[in-house]
Formats: C-alpha cells, sequence, structure tokens
C-alpha cells in the first residue's frame, strides 16, 4: 500500500473541517439563488386581491392546488368547502414563510423540512392533479435525460433541503446568530 504525503493529509484535514460551513452556507445561496423566487412568484399567483388577499386566494390558487375538486365544481370554487380554503391558504403562506426562513438562516431545520413536504404535496399534484403522469412531466432517473420536471428538478431541490435539515443552517444564519447551540 502506498503512503499518502503529509501535506496532501493536512489539506484534506482542512478540506473537512470547513465542508460543514461551506456546504450549508452555499445550500442556502443556491436555495436563494434558484428557488426563492420560483415559490414567491407561485405564492403571488395564489393571492386575492388587497392587503387581507392572503386569505381571500383567487380561483387560480384553487385551481393549482385542487385542480379535480375545482373542475367538478364547474369552476365555481364557492363550492368547495373550509378544508379547501385551509389547505391553500397554508400553502400559499408556506410558499412566502419557508423560502425566507432558509434563507434567513432561521429556522432552518424545520423550515427546509417544510419545504421537503411541500415539494413532495406539490409534485403529487402535479402528478395526479396535473396529469403529469400522463403527460411524461415524471421522467425517469437512470436516463439519458437529466431535465424531467419532477424525477430530476425535484430531487435536487430535496437533497439541497436535506442538507439544511441534517446539517442546519451553517455560521452566516440567524439560527447562529440567536440560539447558542446551533449548527
Amino acid at each position: 500500500m502506498m503512503d499518502i504525503p503529509s501535506p496532501l493529509i493536512r489539506v484534506t484535514n482542512h478540506i473537512e473541517a470547513a465542508a460543514p460551513a461551506i456546504l450549508t452556507t452555499a445550500a442556502r445561496l443556491v436555495f436563494a439563488g434558484v428557488l426563492l423566487m420560483y415559490f414567491w412568484q407561485s405564492g403571488t399567483t395564489k393571492v386575492g386581491e388587497g392587503v387581507l388577499g392572503i386569505f381571500q386566494p383567487g380561483p387560480g390558487a384553487y385551481i393549482q392546488i385542487f385542480p379535480k375538486a375545482v373542475e367538478a365544481a364547474g369552476y365555481d370554487v364557492s363550492q368547495l368547502g373550509v378544508w379547501h380554503w385551509l389547505v391553500v391558504v397554508s400553502g400559499t403562506i408556506a410558499e412566502f414563510v419557508l423560502p425566507l426562513l432558509i434563507v434567513l438562516g432561521l429556522l432552518t431545520r424545520l423550515a427546509a423540512a417544510g419545504m421537503i413536504g411541500f415539494v413532495f404535496v406539490q409534485s403529487l399534484t402535479d402528478l395526479y392533479g396535473h396529469g403529469g403522469l400522463a403527460n411524461g412531466t415524471l421522467g425517469a432517473w437512470f436516463d439519458k435525460a437529466s431535465d424531467a420536471l419532477i424525477a430530476d428538478q425535484r430531487a435536487f431541490w430535496v437533497l439541497l433541503l436535506a442538507i439544511l435539515v441534517l446539517r442546519g443552517a451553517g455560521p452566516l444564519s440567524l439560527d447562529r446568530l440567536l440560539f447558542k447551540h446551533a449548527e
């Protein structure tokens, strides 16, 4: 067996020591650069008119989240129940609050776990509610294409979020500033 030169071992040890801080900070930066505005823009399409519009979602919000239920109601969202309203309002608030918490590095593990759940529900809605299974949106792993909206893209999203769930927000975060033992 070949001995590894000690300078290489020292460099490797420094990289290993810095990895958690670099990985978590980079994960939040990539999230901010790639997904923050995606989710915020999606949230704005659901908000109704006026200051309290977040609590009075427009018809498009219901169509996005409950496409089959809205169709069954003849596109009259007033026919939907309180449960539908609660899910739409909660989902809309989540699209604004959870990404903001991640970018700020505040309650990051909880926010990232919430976003993983959100992405899972979003993906199921896209597949079953919007016909993604029938039109090929799901895609497949281990094929030569890397552009499937759900199988490929969202796997990367969840991996990015999983880093934050498992490792925390990192050194440049409100978690670190506010909570003594935050990683």
